[in-house]
């Protein structure tokens, strides 16, 4: 019954990525930051390059390959825990033990999610440890602007 679901779920995925929610969610983690800088243009420019390359690494891993506008659907969907870890900073310090700690749960969170998916839709059931490195790599540059 789960596998039936989650297929289901992904085959949804890859008829119709959405790409109105990741805008959003990089709207909210631009303005959840603003603690007196403008750090939209790091965001868009982390984006774009994460998603170029884990585009072409997933299109060089698989054997059926992927979509950019897929790519960019799940990388952005998948921000929502950067988004909540922004909004802990802004009511919170994060440059303490409690902050590596919400950090590495955050991008954990986030990485497992993505290259979760990313299995999924490719069927590379066996490779998701090296599909979850470059995400957290990708989402642990978006925790290092949260910190800092």
């Amino acid at each position: 019954w789960y596998q039936r679901r989650v297929r289901a779920a992904v085959t949804t995925l890859m008829d119709d990525p959405d790409l109105s929610g990741p805008l959003m969610f990089c709207l909210l983690y631009g303005s959840l930051l603003l603690s007196g800088k403008i750090h939209f243009g790091y965001i868009y420019g982390v984006a774009l390059v994460g998603t170029v390359a884990m585009y072409t690494l997933l299109n060089l891993m698989s054997v059926n390959g992927v979509s950019a506008s897929v790519t960019v659907s799940v990388l952005g969907y998948c921000m929502l825990p950067m988004c909540v870890l922004a909004g802990v900073s802004a009511v919170l310090s994060l440059k303490g033990v409690l902050g590596v700690i919400l950090c590495g749960v955050t991008v954990s969170w986030a990485a497992f999610a993505s290259s979760k998916l990313f299995v999924s839709v490719l069927a590379m059931y066996d490779q998701q440890p090296l599909v979850g490195y470059p995400c957290a790599i990708m989402y642990g540059v978006f925790a290092v602007l949260t910190v800092f």
